[in-house]
């Protein structure tokens, strides 16, 4: 028997995917390795809170507003498949999500086979992939998903590292710390989560990386450190003992007396090198995607260090066609710049990549919506998107909404399309016969992430940043597109409460941004 899809992986990308195609009566199985959905979540975060924010009050009645402030829910019709109903805490319990997530593929159907440890993946010439568990069983399918997260460590190339304590596997009592000095390699939340829950116990904490540390509300990359996890710092800069070490391990030495030995090459003096010693050294540098399930016949292509398979913007693998990645491993071409790594990210890729699947296999278009010939039919259909889109909001600048325009000037609407892949969507004739386009993303504005906000100084802004043209908080951007070229370019004025619906400040300006534009015969260049 050969299905039209095989999902590996029922964690929430895996079942993200399946409920979608469920309620389609799609033909697929999802195969997981565990005795349950959402294994990851029973053993990780090592120290059991997740950074993902449940705002439960929020002032909205509207879900999709909602949404904007729930990390944590996957997509769903069912009013009881929302993470609210299962904790209310703002960064809740790592068991509350094994929770939800158990129920969540209950209510909706998906179709899971547990306790299958697939050990190859092969392709033949036609293109059908032979999926092969332990037991010698296997599955055969038109297309691959592979949703198995970043299920192996990532783990630096320096002599020694063997010796150290893994993140994923160390004994995370604090007392077996008690008085020591402990080395946590890493700097992301994993390290400074570890280092958080040390503080009382240990003598001495340090913290070590390369580079300039990265602060979440900065960046506005929710993967860099989180204030949750910060109080590290302020023991760092305020002396009592902790210190985060800029620079790079040379090695990892066991001493005679059980301690080890490290020299660090400190980049803010020139590399200079400092012999330090520890009772204790954790690796804690992230992880990465286990590629080793792959056959000569499909084995994909890697990128960032290995780290994430390589994929076009809908989540298919460059270089094996009917090969896809749903969830965090769909992060590699937006890494660090996106939300993809995250629950709150990816449920709406992974959406997208569901329509992309009925389209291209299925014969079924992607969803549209009639808005008329109208300029401010128009800009109504915009103004009324991103006042409520949670998906832009979320997937900023990663998902666009496109406005459409046929050649007798008839306007059509596009939601939760990749921004990567529109153009060649249009080129190729997925919405129809189009003559220009407009694509809607919400994005922070150039170089945000070098900006301090706390900055008074560097918040005095001119008049022209005042009208939306250089905003730096996320605010909403239309690009017009004719002929396959770019033919303008739009900043609507950002909004401390990102309500943009002010006629004068919001509507009239966008109005006037599109009115040329959507006119059958104009082509506007600038």
């Amino acid at each position: 028997m050969t299905r039209d899809y095989v999902i590996i992986g029922a964690g929430p990308a895996g079942l993200q995917l399946a409920a979608f195609l469920e309620g389609d009566g799609a033909d697929y199985i999802v195969l997981e390795r565990g005795g349950g959905p959402g294994t990851f979540f029973e053993r990780l975060p090592r120290h059991r809170r997740l950074i993902s924010v449940n705002k439960v009050h929020t002032g909205y009645d509207d879900p999709e507003l909602r949404l904007r402030m729930d990390w944590n829910s996957l997509l769903s019709d069912d009013p009881e498949l929302l993470f609210s109903r299962y904790s209310r805490s703002y960064f809740p319990a790592a068991d509350d999500m094994v929770r939800y997530l158990s129920d969540f593929a209950n209510r909706t159907g998906a179709r899971v086979c547990y306790g299958v440890d697939v050990t190859r993946v092969s392709r033949d010439e036609a293109g059908v992939f032979t999926v092969a568990g332990g037991d010698g069983q296997t599955w055969r399918a038109r297309r691959l998903v592979v949703a198995t997260g970043v299920s192996l460590p990532h783990v630096p190339d320096i002599p020694g590292i063997e010796l150290a304590e893994r993140y994923d596997t160390f004994d995370t009592d604090p007392e077996s710390f008690t008085g020591q000095r402990v080395l946590i390699l890493g700097r992301g939340n994993s390290a400074f989560e570890t280092a958080d829950s040390l503080m009382e116990n240990a003598a001495v904490i340090h913290l070590v990386g390369s580079g300039s540390l990265r602060l979440a509300w900065q960046t506005h990359y929710v993967g860099h450190l989180r204030a949750v996890n910060n109080n590290f710092l302020d023991s760092y800069q305020l002396k009592s003992q902790n210190a985060l070490l800029d620079g790079r391990v040379r090695s990892v030495r066991r001493e005679e007396d059980g301690g080890f030995r490290v020299p660090v090459a400190f980049e803010r003096v020139d590399e200079i090198v400092r012999e330090l010693r520890y009772d204790r050294v954790i690796v804690a540098t992230g992880f990465r995607f286990d590629a080793s399930l792959f056959d000569a016949t499909c084995t994909p292509e890697l990128m960032i260090d290995d780290r994430f398979p390589a994929t076009t913007p809908v989540g298919e693998s460059v270089n094996v066609p009917g090969l896809y990645f749903a969830g965090t491993i769909m992060q590699g071409p937006t890494f660090k710049r996106a939300t993809t790594g995250f629950i709150h990210g990816f449920r709406y890729s992974v959406r997208a990549q569901y329509r992309t699947l009925r389209q291209r296999y299925h014969g079924e278009a992607w969803p549209v919506t009639e808005v008329g010939a109208d300029p401010g039919q128009a800009a109504d259909a915009v103004i009324g998107r991103i006042n409520r889109t949670s998906a832009l909001w979320q997937q900023f600048g990663v998902l666009g909404d496109v406005l459409l325009m046929a050649p007798d000037g008839t306007l059509r609407y596009a939601e939760e399309v990749p921004t990567g892949h529109v153009h060649d969507a249009v080129r190729d004739g997925d919405f129809g016969p189009v003559r220009s386009y407009g694509v809607i993303t919400l994005e922070y504005g150039a170089d945000h992430d070098r900006v301090n906000p706390f900055d008074v100084s560097a918040g005095r802004k001119s008049q022209q940043d005042v009208m939306g043209l250089d905003g730096r908080y996320l605010h909403p951007v239309i690009r017009w597109y004719d002929n396959g070229g770019p033919a303008g370019e739009h900043h609507v004025t950002e909004n401390l409460e990102n309500e943009w619906d002010s006629e004068e400040v919001h509507r009239a300006p966008l109005h006037a941004f599109l009115a040329p534009r959507l006119v059958p015969s104009a082509v506007v260049t600038s």
